[in-house]
């Protein structure tokens, strides 16, 4: 009696959990990374904004 096909069973569930583990974390990832460039650019035009109608605060007060 051999165990092989059982072995190759386990290895395939692991390389199919493996795949979408890895696959969920890069979809999370590049999510993330879309959220992050799209508030920098929603901040960067606040403040090109700001220095066009107002005139430029102190640093004291940008806190």
């Amino acid at each position: 009696m051999t165990h092989l096909p059982f072995v190759i069973g386990a290895y395939a569930v692991f390389v199919l959990v493996l795949g979408a583990d890895a696959l969920g974390s890069w979809l999370r990832l590049r999510a993330a990374r879309r959220q992050a460039q799209s508030r920098q650019q929603r901040q960067q035009a606040r403040q090109a904004a700001q220095q066009v109608t107002a005139p430029a605060l102190s640093a004291e007060l940008e806190r």
